[in-house]
């Protein structure tokens, strides 16, 4: 049996991953899906505001002291892949594969804002000119959306290494955004890798809502036919 912790993305809460969770369930699977701090309905403006990416770590670090979870799958999509990484080069070996869905791979010293493209960048100050602290979501999509942190974006992270001792290391590119992507560049840097596994998915960004299934199968290894 496996434990998975799925960490949203951007402007996202556990819901964006609500039809992946049965799945796994159903295949005998222990799963806990994350909304990040400062993405809660009761999280208030001075909780938005002071979030950054070492709290979104420690979001999954409580988890795994609370569960008692000694070896863990963290699935992260698009924001969040800044996060499992911080996160399982915190975790005192406690991670047994990571899988980022369509999301960043940070090297030590990058960040979501210096990793992503000009578009993304546009997306975030022109979200959190409002503010200052909080970047609004794009217009149209999900209502549940909240406004996001901007210090999450825009803090460095800090890796040591143990990030890459991870066993099990893999990359999901969904190559049905082409137009906007962040991570054409990062599927080819991580394809020449030998210590990573590169999946591709024929969807949009937010694979988890147009092909659960596949997500779930994918996760679950059952891969075939989608690599």
């Amino acid at each position: 049996m496996t434990t998975f912790i799925l960490v949203p993305g951007a402007w996202k809460g556990s819901w964006s991953f609500e039809a992946v969770v049965p799945l796994l369930e159903r295949a005998g699977h222990t799963v806990h899906a994350l909304t990040l701090t400062g993405l809660r309905a009761d999280d208030d403006a001075a909780t938005v505001a002071t979030a950054n990416l070492d709290t979104h770590a420690d979001d999954v670090l409580r988890l795994l002291d609370r569960a008692r979870i000694t070896s863990a799958t963290l699935v992260g999509h698009s924001y969040a892949g800044m996060v499992i990484a911080a996160a399982a080069d915190r975790a005192d070996g406690r991670i047994s594969r990571l899988v980022h869905l369509d999301a960043y791979v940070p090297r030590d010293g990058e960040s979501c804002w210096s990793s992503t493209n000009e578009h993304f960048r546009g997306v975030f100050a022109a979200g959190a000119a409002a503010t200052g602290y909080a970047v609004r979501p794009p217009d149209g999509g999900d209502p549940r959306r909240r406004s996001h942190p901007l210090a999450s974006f825009l803090q460095t992270i800090r890796l040591t290494g143990v990030f890459a001792q991870v066993p099990r290391r893999e990359f999901v590119y969904c190559s049905g955004w082409e137009d906007r992507t962040p991570f054409a560049e990062l599927r080819t840097r991580l394809q020449a890798d030998p210590e990573w596994r590169v999946h591709d998915l024929p969807t949009g960004h937010d694979a988890m809502h147009e092909a659960p299934e596949a997500v779930a199968a994918l996760l679950l290894g059952a891969s075939a036919g989608l690599d």
